[in-house]
C-alpha cells in the first residue's frame, strides 16, 4: 500500500498560458510518492479546463483544490481561478482574491507557506510568466533548506518570471519542463542518501566547515548538517567532483572556491515590516515605552542583528521617525544594522528596492519615506541617515 503522506511537495508556479509546458512536465512524471501543487496566474472569471486536459498527460490523480483538503502522495492539486491558496499542517487553505490588498502574488503566497509548513521537503518550480512573482517564494524555500528549479529563460517566450528567480542566485537547476521530473527524482534519491549520511561524509563536512572557519571570518559549524551537506554536494558536483574528499582537496588549494561555497550558505530572506504582528507590537508598545524613558538630549541607539538587505532595519527607522514628535523631534537616532553577508550589505546601503515592496509598505509610508527611481523605490536620506550598516557575525 502506497503512503498517503507525500515525501515531498512540488509547487509549480506558472502563468495562465502555461498549459503546454505543464503538460510537458507531467508527460514525464511517475508514481513516486510525492505531491504536486500547480499555482497559476488565473483571472477570477476564468474557467480552467486544466484538470480535464492534464489528465491526458499523467497517471496521477488530478484535483481542483478545496478548502482544508489534505495533500496526499501521487496527486496533483490545482489552484481555483478565483482563490489564493496556502498550506498548513499538510492541508490546503483557500481565500478570496477580492479581499486582498496590493498585487496578486499568488505564487509567492503559496511558496512562502510551503516553506514554513514542510521546510526542506519543499521543491519549487518556476515556469514561464511575466513579472517577478515566485522570486520571494524562491528565497523562502531555499532559506528553509528546500530545492528550486526554473525554466530555461532562453527558450521561453515569457521569460521574466524564471529570469527574476534565477537572478537571486538561489536556483539549483535551470532546465526545460520535460527534464524537470528526472531532476526531481534524482534529487529526492540523493536527499534520502544525505539524510542517511555516512560517518565518513560527516567527517568530510566537518573538515570543510573548519576550513571555511580558518580562512574566513565565518563559522557554520552550528548550522543544520543536512542543509550544509546538501549544498556542499551540489557545489562539489558543479565542479565535477563526485567524492567529497576530492572536493575538500580542491578547496584546500583554491581559496576562491572556499569563498564561493561560503556565499552559497548565506541566504538573505527579509521584507519590510516582516512578521506584521511583531512590528505592530513594536510600534504600539515597545517604541513608545523607549521614548518615554529617554532623558532630554539622549541618543536613541538600537541594534538590528542579521539585517540582510536592510528592509527590517529601515522599517524600524520609519516607525521611530513617526514617533519623533514634540520634545523628541530633535532626538538623534542610530540604528546599528549588521550582517555577515557583504553582498547583502551593499544592497542595504544603497536602499533601493523593487516595486514589490508596495505589498508590505502602506501608500502613506511610500510617499513619506521613499522617492521613485524609475520603477524602483529608494529610502529618503532622512531614513537612510538613521541606519549604520556594518559587517558583523
Amino acid at each position: 500500500m502506497r503512503p498517503v503522506q507525500p515525501s515531498y511537495v512540488i509547487a509549480i508556479g506558472a502563468s495562465a498560458g502555461g498549459l503546454e509546458e505543464i503538460n510537458s512536465f507531467f508527460d514525464h512524471t511517475s508514481l513516486d510518492g510525492v505531491s504536486y501543487v500547480i499555482v497559476q496566474h488565473l483571472s477570477s472569471d476564468f474557467k480552467s479546463r486544466m484538470a480535464e486536459l492534464l489528465a491526458r498527460h499523467s497517471k496521477l490523480i488530478i484535483l481542483e483544490a478545496e478548502n482544508e483538503m489534505k495533500v496526499k502522495a501521487n496527486q496533483v492539486y490545482l489552484i481555483p481561478n478565483d482563490k489564493f491558496m496556502t498550506i498548513h499542517n499538510g492541508n490546503l487553505y483557500l481565500s478570496e482574491k477580492e479581499k486582498a490588498h496590493g498585487p496578486n502574488l499568488t505564487i509567492n503566497r503559496f511558496f512562502n507557506s510551503l516553506a514554513i509548513d514542510i521546510g526542506r521537503k519543499a521543491i519549487g518550480v518556476i515556469l514561464s510568466g511575466l513579472g517577478s512573482d515566485g522570486t520571494e517564494g524562491v528565497r523562502s524555500i531555499k532559506n528553509a533548506g528546500g530545492m528550486v528549479i526554473a525554466r530555461n529563460p532562453d527558450t521561453s517566450e515569457f521569460n521574466s518570471m524564471p529570469s527574476n528567480a534565477i537572478a537571486t542566485g538561489l536556483v539549483d537547476f535551470i532546465a526545460e519542463p520535460s527534464l524537470m521530473p528526472g531532476i526531481i527524482e534524482n534529487y529526492v534519491k540523493d536527499d534520502e542518501n544525505i539524510l542517511s549520511g555516512s560517518i565518513d561524509e560527516e567527517k568530510k563536512l566537518k573538515s570543510i566547515l573548519d576550513l571555511i572557519k580558518e580562512q574566513l571570518p565565518l563559522d557554520f559549524t552550528d548550522y543544520k548538517q543536512t542543509t550544509m551537506l546538501r549544498r556542499v554536494k551540489k557545489r562539489a558536483t558543479d565542479n565535477n567532483f563526485i567524492k567529497l574528499e576530492n572536493y575538500l582537496d580542491f578547496l584546500k588549494k583554491t581559496p576562491g572556491e572556499v569563498e564561493a561555497l561560503a556565499k552559497d550558505f548565506l541566504i538573505s530572506v527579509t521584507s519590510f515590516f516582516r512578521d506584521k504582528e511583531a512590528f505592530d507590537f513594536i510600534e504600539s508598545d515597545v517604541i513608545p515605552k523607549i521614548m518615554e524613558s529617554l532623558d532630554p538630549g539622549e541618543e536613541l541607539k538600537m541594534w538590528v542583528a542579521g539585517c540582510a538587505t536592510g528592509e527590517e532595519a529601515y522599517s524600524l527607522a520609519m516607525l521611530i521617525q513617526e514617533q519623533l514628535t514634540g520634545h523628541l523631534k530633535d532626538t538623534v537616532v542610530k540604528i546599528f544594522a549588521t550582517d555577515i553577508d557583504t553582498v547583502a550589505l551593499v544592497h542595504a546601503r544603497n536602499g533601493v528596492y523593487k516595486p514589490g515592496i508596495i505589498k508590505n509598505v502602506s501608500p502613506e509610508r511610500l510617499e513619506k519615506f521613499f522617492t521613485k527611481e524609475g520603477k524602483n523605490y529608494k529610502v529618503t536620506i532622512e531614513i537612510r541617515n538613521m541606519v549604520i550598516f556594518s559587517q558583523h557575525d
